[in-house]
């Protein structure tokens, strides 16, 4: 039983979806009690955890359609999911009583380090390319033949592998809604990528948002960062050991980028480790990504050999900068999972060169976001964008002073339709929407596969 729980006393879940599902089974098999609940009347998980937990001897109460303020304030301890937002009022009122609120995170470290003390984490956050530095730290910690898992905001609940065998290594992609609730994270290797305006919906400003990624470094070992983004530097870091990677000439024992012998070389130091043209993921931006990667492998003492053959393998996600296909040599690129301005901005910097121009598909719920960040980008990258979604008034309104045509689509299939015609040979159409999906889609990855099936069904006509 981890420290942070007291068995001999009630426990409430807030959330039930994925993680307040793997809460329920975790505290099921400590044998603690527990009450769950949902503002949602319907949460998503609700007929799974109905057939799991009917005949729980542990569960002791399930509260739907808000929280419930007297179990709050009953519980020992609070667990509570990513999307609930801690300034609730009922929350408060918890928090205000001295009861700890605890997430996922702090649990499965804490189990981890007292099941397997040698076992490492690293653990990786940033407003974009989490998932594919995540991704790809992974594969490279597979190429180096070790027993790797990869989890967080990424594949499954993190206290799910805790039913599991342990690992030599675990690789957690955290959301700042994940740290908001994490006090200690205590990571072997921990690193904030990036730091854009995202989640302002969310967060009453940048200063807020930053403060949450920072939790990430909170009892590291060791931190990577990013040299072009001050954000991403420790507030405190005393002892620790520091490394750190840019798309530029690095100081020694960092890792950056060179011209040897007229080939950018990816090195580290003095050390050249990869020409940039053999990466198998495309864009410039991925060239940072394959950067980061290796710093935070390096740091995790994984064998260098092994990296660069995974960098010459790994072809990033889905969603993710996806070639889809190519009619009439114009591109077809999947970057739904681009839902923020900083994304959308670093794909088109990254796809843009060796182009003639891209035709942007953007558009959808903006959370807050100022679109005025895309301006630059545009101006240099993009001969036309074409909006969909809840925002695109706002989007379009940002864009104005670019210059560059806008027009607008009711559909994915009517964008993607436009977008053939207005392109031509040696574009390419880029979906990055710089917004969330949820007025048209269940999320990004269903609107990455309208993308997708819209593509080939115009491609095809």
């Amino acid at each position: 039983m981890s420290q942070i729980i007291g068995s001999d006393k009630m426990i409430a879940i807030v959330g039930l979806g994925l993680t307040g599902l793997s809460y329920a089974r975790y505290l099921e098999s400590q044998q603690t009690a527990f009450v769950i609940m949902d503002t949602r009347e319907q949460p998503p998980m609700l007929d799974v955890f109905n057939a799991e937990f009917s005949k729980s001897a542990y569960l002791k109460a399930v509260h739907l359609g808000g929280l419930n303020t007297s179990n709050l304030l009953g519980a020992s301890e609070i667990l509570i999911s990513p999307g609930f937002d801690l300034a609730d009022p009922g929350l408060r009122s918890a928090i205000d009583a001295g009861i700890k609120i605890h997430g996922d995170i702090s649990l499965f470290t804490e189990a981890v380090h007292a099941k397997n003390p040698s076992a490492k984490i690293v653990a990786i956050t940033g407003s974009n390319a989490k998932s594919t530095v995540t991704a790809c730290l992974g594969a490279m910690a597979e190429k180096d033949s070790r027993n790797v898992a990869i989890a967080g905001n990424i594949g499954k609940p993190v206290l799910e592998l805790l039913a599991e065998p342990s690992r030599d290594l675990y690789v957690l992609e955290l959301s700042s809604f994940q740290l908001e609730a994490t006090s200690q994270l205590n990571a072997d290797v921990a690193t904030i990528l990036n730091v854009s305006a995202d989640h302002l919906d969310r967060y009453a400003d940048m200063r807020a948002y930053h403060q949450a990624k920072q939790k990430v470094y909170r009892g590291a070992k060791a931190i990577v960062s990013n040299r072009r983004d001050p954000l991403t530097q420790p507030l405190l870091a005393k002892g620790v050991k520091l490394d750190s990677f840019t798309l530029g000439e690095p100081d020694l024992h960092q890792f950056g980028l060179r011209m040897v012998d007229g080939v950018e070389q990816l090195v580290h130091g003095f050390t050249v480790l990869i020409p940039a043209a053999d990466l198998a993921m495309p864009g410039r931006h991925n060239v940072e990504n394959a950067l980061a990667a290796l710093a935070l492998g390096h740091s995790v003492g994984l064998d260098m050999p092994s990296m660069l053959a995974c960098l010459r393998e790994f072809e990033g996600l889905r969603h993710r900068c996806e070639v889809v296909l190519s009619h009439d040599q114009v591109d077809y690129i999947n970057d739904s999972k681009g839902t923020n301005v900083g994304a959308t901005v670093a794909a088109i910097n990254g796809l843009s060169q060796g182009r003639q121009r891209l035709v942007l598909i953007a558009g959808g719920v903006g959370k807050g976001a100022d679109f005025s960040g895309l301006l630059s980008a545009v101006r240099k990258g993009v001969k036309h964008v074409c909006l969909i979604g809840q925002d695109q008034g706002l989007i379009e309104e940002a864009l104005s002073p670019s210059g560059v045509p806008i027009s607008f689509a009711e559909s994915m299939t009517d964008a993607v339709t436009k977008a053939k015609v207005v392109s031509s040979e040696g574009d390419a159409v880029l979906l990055s929407p710089a917004c969330a999906s949820f007025d048209m889609f269940t999320g990004f990855e269903a609107r990455g596969d309208a993308f997708v099936s819209a593509v080939k069904e115009v491609c095809n006509d």
